[in-house]
């Protein structure tokens, strides 16, 4: 059965990070204006164990609404459990088959998939056969730059049902490294007729604009864009509407972020990773992240923020 991606009144979404997008950085982000927002990329078999640490990763905020939850794994069937044990708690399932990371290739998931096509199509039925929601899947443009399969894979993900697809301008050999190439998600965007999800290398509105012009997707994910600021949904969407955007104080924004934290009960060390990433490119930061991964408790690491605020 066709499944149909929601319509989302905005164009910005959020990408799923792992060690980023925990309950609360999401509801911030949604209180900016993202489009949607998507948990990190949760291991299959985990949640089929219930571990107590992959259950807090499936928390959710009220605000998150439409929201997608982010699976990967390596046997079909785990994947497919998965879903059906969290297919009530999100509107959209989302397949990792991009991340490069070599603890989740090396055991076949992730980018790994893009070298058997024929294996994400299988899942991408079968997924589409079990469960309510929309599936959605995340690919790179390729393994490396002699196999660019993107299109090709897009146009399988299409047969097999998927309701949208998101494509990361880089291949698995890249990683982070180097530029995503715009000219393929372009291809890919021609290629088939489900909305697709442009990523990679969009750090401002400027750049916002520029990419979904030139690529004419329907939707732009921000990743490492939005790590620290969060602000940055409110900026695409003002600047796309009027052509101008403000700038918001970073630490103001972390003093939000711990304002959710505290609601959802994040650690403090997840608490005190997110500080960090919010005090990229301040004034004197490198010595202040020095001093913030030294802090011990909330109390140290909200008294030298508001001290650096002050000063």
């Amino acid at each position: 059965m066709k499944k149909q991606f929601p319509h989302l009144h905005e164009k910005a979404i959020l990408s799923p990070m792992a060690g980023v997008t925990d309950v609360a950085f999401r509801a911030l982000c949604k209180y900016y204006g993202a489009a949607l927002t998507c948990t990190e990329f949760i291991n299959s078999t985990a949640i089929n164990r219930g571990g107590r640490k992959t259950m807090e990763m499936l928390k959710t905020d009220a605000s998150e609404n439409p929201c997608a939850i982010q699976l990967f794994g390596t046997n079909e069937s785990e994947v497919v459990k998965a879903a059906l044990f969290v297919e009530d708690d999100f509107d959209i399932i989302d397949i990792n088959c991009g991340c490069p990371a070599w603890k989740v290739i090396r055991g076949g998931a992730g980018s790994a998939l893009l070298e058997t096509p024929q294996k994400i199509f299988d899942l991408v039925q079968k997924l589409n056969n079990a469960v309510h929601n929309p599936i959605t899947v995340k690919i790179r443009i390729g393994i490396n730059e002699k196999n660019i399969n993107a299109a090709a894979i897009a146009q399988l993900v299409e047969r097999a049902g998927a309701a949208a697809l998101a494509i990361h301008g880089r291949t698995q050999q890249q990683g982070y490294g180097g530029r995503a190439n715009w000219d393929i998600i372009q291809k890919v965007k021609l290629a088939v007729s489900i909305p697709v999800i442009g990523n990679g290398d969009v750090f401002t509105p400027e750049n916002f604009k520029e990419k979904l012009e030139y690529s004419g997707v329907d939707y732009i994910m921000i990743a490492r864009g939005a790590m620290g600021n969060p602000y940055i949904f409110k900026q695409i969407n003002d600047y796309l509407s009027t052509g101008k955007f403000d700038e918001k104080d970073v630490i103001e924004q972390f003093f939000e972020y711990l304002a959710l934290a505290r609601k959802h009960c994040i650690t403090f060390s997840q608490i005190k990773n997110q500080a960090v990433m919010f005090t990229k490119g301040v004034v004197g930061g490198a010595e202040l992240r020095q001093k913030l991964t030294r802090c011990k408790n909330e109390d140290e690491l909200t008294e030298l923020l508001e001290n650096y605020r002050e000063f």
